[in-house]
């Protein structure tokens, strides 16, 4: 019996990213259904009526909803594709993993929207201290590994991974900070992933994000100058 996969994505999004590297790590083939996220299309409401969020992934007609949930569901339905396995296998390293998944979610995404989406000059410095403040701890935990999985490629790796090409745009003039001057450790990283075909195929390409923020501020009426 043959394996549908579906994805409902939305291209700037990071947490999208996270789904679409996981799948190519696992040499899975899918079909990426773009959404319109001011008029959300009936099956995402239909497979996510919660949230109503993206990403979405849909296995075989099931739904599993929220990017870190969709990587570990990847990593154990498909545990024997290309013999990689996202989570350690042991549970103190397993429960650090999520850990630091967790704080991705709950403080480095904040501080990057706040970079993204500020209104003042004030709320820009401020965020752009938290992301970096964010970034260190992230550098601390990596060391002097070439992943965060170590050797090879992990579940924190795809986790972080979808900020990777968002790095970039923020360098290129989103914020006045340098993300390559403060965390040279982590930005050399983010190279290295982007090297990786499940990286360089699934993430949008930096100056394209940093075009639609840019258009969305001046929509918005936000000033892109200080």
């Amino acid at each position: 019996m043959s394996e549908e996969w579906v994805l409902l994505d939305f291209r700037p999004s990071m947490f999208s990213y996270r789904v679409k590297i996981a799948l190519a790590e696992k040499g899975i083939s899918y079909e990426c259904r773009e959404e319109d996220l001011r008029n959300k299309s009936p099956l995402l409401l239909e497979m996510n009526p919660v949230h109503k969020k993206i990403p979405v992934l849909i296995h075989n007609g099931k739904p599993i909803c929220e990017s870190v949930n969709i990587i570990q569901y990847i990593d154990e339905v498909c545990k024997d594709k290309n013999g990689l396995q996202f989570l350690p296998s042991d549970p103190y390293e397993k429960a650090q993993a999520r850990f630091w998944a967790d704080f991705i979610d709950k403080k480095l995404h904040v501080a990057s929207m706040k970079i993204t989406w500020h209104k003042t000059k004030e709320e820009l410095e401020e965020a752009e201290k938290e992301m970096i403040d964010c970034l260190k701890l992230l550098e601390q935990e990596l060391g002097d590994k070439p992943y965060f999985g170590g050797e090879r490629l992990g579940y924190l790796d795809i986790v972080l991974g979808g900020f990777c090409s968002w790095f970039c745009a923020i360098d290129l003039g989103l914020g006045n900070i340098s993300i390559d001057a403060e965390c040279s450790k982590l930005m050399e990283w983010t190279k290295r992933c982007m090297e990786r075909e499940s990286f360089s195929k699934s993430l949008e390409e930096p100056h394209k994000l940093h075009d639609f923020v840019v258009q969305m501020r001046e929509r918005w009426g936000l000033t892109n100058k200080y």
